[in-house]
């Protein structure tokens, strides 16, 4: 294993190819992430507040109305779990608040959904561990590399040392991805040309603790859930960190691109079966109209959002907030 801070004549068509724009945007917007958070969830809001603004007109509220609401929520990726549950504490809201006109029901089911989402609204904690180890996990394409230099970024902001294991050892254009990275914000990486992953971030949270590092970030290669012999090899990673530092991963997050609506659900699921995820990142938020999926996630495993990207710039995976998400889904 050794650390990488060489440009490589490779790592020019690496950048070439357009990983510089994921990796390094440095120019932050003017808007404040409240109003990016809104730019970033058109899509969804379009989807679902597009729809519900004709239901919200006014008129008496009776079973046609539910109806309705049950269908836009639905196609909205809210699931059908979550669409029950939202739907029966909002009549019951309605009979206990004496709603009677449609045009009421706009501020009652915001409350509601936030009641489902609040519970997710839990930050992560860094300090309570030196080294803090970070190990991510996901399906390939759900934004793990992006998200690592983005979360690097953010914990430096903070004050705080990082090291990055590039652990996928699989996927070249990865290690390249995190090397460049690292390479442009002075962030060590740890990375190995084909390696066994397990020995790579054993190397790196060794190294961490030899350095005083404050934390550790480590990826690993995309996988399906169905790859069961990929799922061992994951479990495998998470008991090697252990032995270099135990109690350590310190966190499991999981990488979950929010285009893939209901089958988001079925992930989460099967890698916290598998590893016991401790937290969510929510990516890719600003391209798709399936942002209600994360009610359906609420409702099928309450598993704390620690954070949501909702675009490109570094500065655009923020802490998950339910008061802003649901503000943003709405106005």
């Amino acid at each position: 294993m050794f650390n990488i801070f060489k440009k490589k004549a490779e790592e020019s068509s690496v950048l070439a190819s357009g990983i510089a724009a994921e990796t390094t945007p440095e120019i932050k917007s003017e808007l404040s992430f409240t109003q990016r958070l809104k730019q970033g969830l058109a899509k969804t809001r379009q989807q679902l507040g597009g729809q519900l603004s004709s239901l919200f007109g006014g008129g008496k509220i009776d079973v046609k109305t539910y109806e309705e609401l049950e269908t836009i929520l639905l196609t909205s990726d809210i699931g059908v779990a979550a669409t029950q549950k939202l739907l029966d504490n909002l009549k019951k809201r309605v009979k206990r608040e004496n709603l009677e006109d449609t045009a009421a029901l706009k501020n009652a089911l915001k409350a509601e959904l936030l009641i489902v989402l609040s519970p997710l609204e839990v930050p992560l904690q860094t300090n309570i561990h030196a080294p803090f180890v970070i190990m991510l996990a996901g399906v390939n394409g759900a934004g793990k590399t992006t998200t690592i230099g983005k979360l690097a970024k953010l914990f430096q902001s903070q004050g705080k040392s990082v090291l990055i294991a590039a652990g996928d050892t699989f996927r070249a254009a990865a290690r390249e991805q995190l090397q460049v990275w690292g390479e442009r914000n002075n962030v060590h990486v740890i990375a190995s040309e084909g390696g066994d992953p397990a020995a790579v971030i054993f190397d790196a949270v060794n190294s961490a603790i030899a350095k005083k590092i404050d934390i550790v970030i480590a990826d690993t290669a995309g996988r399906l859930p169905t790859q069961l012999n990929l799922m061992d090899e994951i479990k495998k990673v998470q008991r090697v960190i252990d032995k270099a530092y135990p109690g350590a991963p310190h966190e499991i997050l999981l990488v979950i691109d929010a285009n893939t609506g209901q089958n988001a659900v079925s992930q989460v699921k099967a890698f916290d079966d598998a590893l016991g995820v401790t937290g969510l990142a929510l990516t890719k938020l600003d391209g798709t109209a399936k942002g209600g999926v994360i009610a359906a996630i609420a409702e099928a495993r309450p598993i704390p959002i620690r954070y949501i990207g909702i675009g490109e710039a570094i500065d655009d995976l923020r802490p998950f907030s339910a008061q802003d998400f649901v503000d943003a889904l709405f106005d």
